[in-house]
């Protein structure tokens, strides 16, 4: 698929310069940069599997507890 992206001068031009360093196409620069961005954008699963697991509360309290909140506003 083909798509238009808009860079201000300054990007553009630093963009061009690493290019050049690394013998890269502008296409291919940002294809690798899309492919980084899209890999930090979602923990994994391990990342968040168990994440309250050590929390005193059992997690029907701490729903209570977070929509207390919300009234005491």
């Amino acid at each position: 698929m083909r798509t238009i992206v808009d860079l201000p001068d300054p990007e553009r031009a630093q963009l061009d310069a690493l290019c050049r360093q690394r013998g890269l196409s502008r296409a291919e620069a940002m294809r690798q940069a899309l492919r980084l961005w899209l890999s930090q954008q979602q923990p994994g699963h391990s990342a968040v599997f168990g994440l309250w697991r050590d929390r005193p509360e059992d997690s029907v309290a701490l729903q209570q507890a977070l929509r207390a909140e919300w009234s005491e506003r």
